[in-house]
């Protein structure tokens, strides 16, 4: 294939034979390399390379000014606002940030594409003017400061400018508007040099005036276009060209020279829709791998529609493909380090009074960055803060706190002391340049850390840090206008303007690039990503204060010419390719994806006579997923658990446990695995509950032995509220019940036992006989298991025991939700089947451990209080007989006779070695 360099080369040195007084414009710098390198290859002898440059680079040698960094520039701008603006109207650098981005991106649309400001700003006045209509009279101060605002931006514009110019730096558009006030000393400065201009397409007014300034005086431009775009009036790809062909002064004389002919040539078009951004990267991993295979690497390009793409692509690249280049760079903004400097910036942020709140503690120190700087010399710093705070439930921690983990004294050559100052620390004691000092020498700690483990990369990223916190330092010194909140925010800006350099050799070996990087280049296989709509085109995004007519009157581009730009790069990536992929997502719950994007319809709606185009879905590849089932065997070390767990006890809960799933209870039980716990900012539900039950037995257990009278519960009504909050304080340590949410948990705690005690009271006042005979009864009791060889024992404990108009009750306290339903039990099977039943079946084991004990006489009735469900009372355990209404709530002998049957079935197979544990469908 020759490419559109090669055809230019061509041309060029049928033309000049030395190109040394030649300079080349590009749109870009990857361009030129690619030229060079064509270049070189038809030279028959030693020669001086020409100048090759970018169309940037260009302007600016004409201009004499240099291109100020977009945050510099930033801080430029707020020093003339503050100059200009009246004390009592001036807004803070962080808010004033927040317009003046849009301002500045409009002052350069204005420059770049030369309009007369005076006018353009007395147009946008008016128009705010007339937008912001009111009924009175007289306008307010406020309407007034608003249409203020908008008069006043033409001298903002007119400051600016006159300051950056003094300085000998300009933001972009201005460096296009001061190079026509210079062009015409610079062409005859530059007499003895021939300039051509290559692959140009949307070129802005200024662009357009310089370019056809040089021509006009012998220079050269070749564009890089098809007739298939240029010779249909409506397609977009072709737009600027067909324009330039009808206003140039040039074109009205001359032709519009080297239009190709390639689109309509034959091309293989694969359109996949592939769901998600990751299975795009596996997908075009797949696609690099069939063409390897295949012998057709060479030449090959992927391009990235999102570059976003950029870290799931490089870890889908075959590893057999030995060499790759990368154009652009990793963002900083997505390495760790940078998210380990969000959570430090978060922490300092929102430090209240030398207290910290755990969750940004725990999000800093827990972060990998924070392991390898801390736990060094074989001290787990991470570790120990984070159980410290776990075990002693705190939710805002203190410098006490940090004091009982982190060393005073230097260990192992590290200064934990020092550490803990760089991390932890008031702001409000320190200036801005304090903290970003702070930063920098982190950096160098963290230097040191990632020293120690022979880590280049980090290291690398390391330094771009550092240059970061630098420039901030800088900046701060230079205008003092930042804050915390400003400093913060201005670091994730710069960060998103600070990329890690890939380093490769552009001419050889596959090439990965983002969609603008491709301009001028050429490949034969085109792998290119994300073409969905709103990517690829970009729709109608982009920030401005300038209304839509307003830039249509003036001749600003808009969204339609931004579109027209993206068709451009898509159909001349497309325009000498033999084999094309494109790639969209498929997947229509993303953000981003689901819909097609416009070029690609156009693709299949109009298609070429020779293109061959194929659209599918690709689908990941299902293979039968293995047994789900999780089984345990029995073990001979395993055996001897379950026996030393037999001999411990088993609990109501834990053989509940194994009904609902055996897995559980072998994690729980035997492993003694529990779920990861954390800081309980609120109450949880477990901690609530054990609160009541402590307060339940403070109250109850003195009147052990006791009939209950009205005067008791009178009493246990007035101790209640101290009770609560002893219990509180005890069980919910470091927590703080005085709001929120915690609060309203208080309160339905204290709700929760005023309407027990009523229900009490109400049962007194009934005439009902209440004795209390026990409260909180530890139990542990032998059982025979058929079959079983070594000793089984129950354990439990029993919330309270009470003779009710003299029959033996067993009471359970829940205070979750529990219906009635579940403790009637149609048959007996369900208690060591069902999970519905499980309340039941340990009721039913509370009560025959009870009444092993001759003191506990049979028949009894066991039932739970749902402290949600205390409108219905005490619900009782029943059998349910033949009949509907038929309920038995009787325990006897007989009862037992079917429970214990269930019961010694369970055990039997916990300790059956024959029977694995085995993960249950829940």
């Amino acid at each position: 294939m020759k490419t559109f360099l090669s055809e230019v080369v061509d041309s060029v040195l049928s033309e000049h034979s030395d190109t040394s007084h030649i300079t080349f414009v590009l749109p870009g710098k990857r361009a030129g390399v690619f030229l060079k390198k064509n270049l070189q290859s038809r030279s028959t002898k030693t020669a001086f390379a020409p100048e090759i440059c970018s169309i940037e680079e260009f302007v600016q040698e004409i201009s004499g000014l240099q291109l100020m960094p977009n945050i510099q520039l930033l801080f430029e701008f707020y020093s003339i606002y503050r100059n200009l603006t009246p004390t009592e109207q001036l807004e803070d650098f962080n808010s004033f940030s927040r317009w003046a981005q849009i301002v500045l991106q409009d002052f350069n649309e204005i420059d770049r594409y030369l309009i007369p400001p005076e006018s353009i700003f007395s147009h946008l006045s008016a128009i705010k003017e007339i937008d912001h209509w009111y009924l009175s009279d007289e306008k307010t101060p406020l309407q007034q400061q608003y249409i203020k605002f908008w008069d006043t931006l033409r001298s903002y514009y007119e400051a600016l400018n006159h300051t950056l110019i003094s300085s000998g730096y300009g933001y972009q558009g201005l460096i296009y508007r001061h190079a026509l006030k210079h062009l015409e000393s610079y062409i005859a400065s530059r007499n003895d040099r021939h300039f051509i201009f290559i692959g140009f397409n949307a070129l802005n007014n200024a662009e357009s005036s310089i370019i056809q300034a040089f021509i006009e005086r012998g220079a050269k431009i070749y564009w890089d276009i098809d007739s298939v775009f240029t010779e249909d009036p409506e397609h977009d790809a072709g737009l600027f060209m067909r324009q330039y062909k009808k206003v140039w002064k040039y074109y009205q004389e001359h032709s519009f020279e080297k239009i190709s002919h390639h689109f309509s040539e034959e091309k293989q078009i694969d359109i996949i829709g592939v769901s998600g951004n990751t299975g795009q990267a596996m997908y075009a991993g797949n696609i690099l791998s069939s063409l390897q295979n295949e012998g057709k690497l060479s030449g090959t390009a992927l391009v990235l529609g999102d570059e976003a793409l950029l870290n799931p692509v490089l870890n889908a690249i075959p590893e057999t493909i030995e060499s790759v280049n990368i154009t652009g760079g990793f963002p900083l903004a997505y390495s760790p380090l940078a998210s380990w400097f969000y959570a430090f910036f978060r922490l300092v942020e929102n430090e209240d009074s030398g207290k910290w709140y755990y969750q940004h503690v725990i999000h800093l120190i827990s972060h990998p960055v924070s392991g390898i700087l801390l736990n060094r010399g074989g001290r787990d710093i991470t570790g120990l803060l984070l159980k410290y705070l776990q075990d002693n439930n705190i939710v805002f921690v203190t410098q006490e706190h940090l004091n009982r983990i982190f060393p005073d004294k230097e260990q192992d050559g590290i200064l934990y002391r020092e550490l803990r100052a760089l991390l932890f620390f008031s702001p409000h004691h320190l200036n801005t340049d304090d903290i970003i000092q702070k930063c920098i020498v982190l950096t160098t700690h963290l230097k040191k850390a990632y020293s120690e483990k022979n880590n280049p990369l980090f290291l690398e990223y390391l330094f771009h840090f550092y240059e970061i916190f630098n420039q901030l330092l800088l900046y701060n010194k230079t205008y003092r206008v930042l804050s915390l909140s400003t400093l913060s925010q201005l670091y994730k800006e710069l960060l998103l303007q600070q990329s890690v350099d890939f380093q490769g050799e552009p001419l050889e070996g596959l090439q990965v690039m983002g969609i603008l990087e491709s301009r001028n280049l050429d490949f034969d296989t085109v792998i290119l990503t994300s073409v969905n709509e709103g990517n690829l085109p970009s729709g109608k995004s982009g920030n401005s204060f300038i209304p839509f007519d307003l830039k249509v009157a003036y001749g600003l581009p808009t969204y339609k010419e931004k579109d027209a730009i993206y068709a451009y790069h898509f159909y001349r990536l497309l325009q000498r390719a033999k084999n094309i992929y494109l790639l969209y997502n498929s997947d229509t719950g993303s953000f981003d994806g689901g819909e097609k994007s416009r070029f690609l319809q156009q693709l299949t709606t109009f298609p070429q006579h020779k293109h061959i185009i194929t659209e599918k879905i690709a689908m990941a590849h299902a293979t039968p997923p293995p047994s789900s089932v999780i089984s345990i065997n029995k073990t001979p070390s395993l055996m001897e658990a379950i026996c030393r767990h037999a001999e411990r006890g088993f609990s109501p809960t834990s053989l509940s446990n194994y009904i609902r799933n055996p897995m559980e209870f072998y994690r729980q039980s035997i492993l003694g695995i529990r779920n990861e716990y954390d800081v309980e900012e609120t109450i949880a539900a477990n901690t609530l509950g054990t609160i009541i039950h402590d307060t339940l037995e403070d109250l109850y257990k003195p009147l052990e032995g006791t009939v209950l009278l009205p005067e008791h519960i009178a009493t246990m009504q007035e101790k209640v509220e101290s009770l609560i909050q002893k219990n509180f304080t005890e069980v919910y340590q470091g927590g703080d019940f005085s709001r929120g949410k915690n609060l309203l948990s208080y309160e339905v705690a204290k709700r929760y036992l005023n309407n027990f005690l009523k229900i009490e009271q109400k049962r007194l006042e009934e005439g009902d006989t209440i004795k209390i005979i026990a409260v909180e009864t530890d139990l542990h009791i032998p059982i025979d298991i058929p079959g079983v060889a070594f000793p089984v024992y129950l354990r439990g404990k029993v919330d309270r025991v009470e003779e009710y108009n003299g029959i033996l009750r067993f009471i359970d306290y829940k205070t979750g939700k529990v219906e009635s339903s579940e403790l009637v039990l149609p048959e007996w099977e369900l208690l060591s089947s069902s999970e519905k039943y499980s309340k039941a079946f340990q009721l039913l084991c509370y009560a025959y451990m009870l009444t092993r004990n001759p003191s506990y006489p049979l028949p009894v009735e066991a039932a739970i209080i749902s402290f949600k469900k205390l409108q219905q009372g005490f619900l009782r355990f029943a059998k349910k007989g033949d009949s509907r209404n038929d309920k038995n709530y009787v325990i006897s002998e007989d009862t037992f006779e079917h429970y214990t049957a269930q019961l010694q079935r369970i055990i039997a197979e916990i300790c059956n070695p024959e029977i694995p544990f085995e993960e249950k469908d829940i």
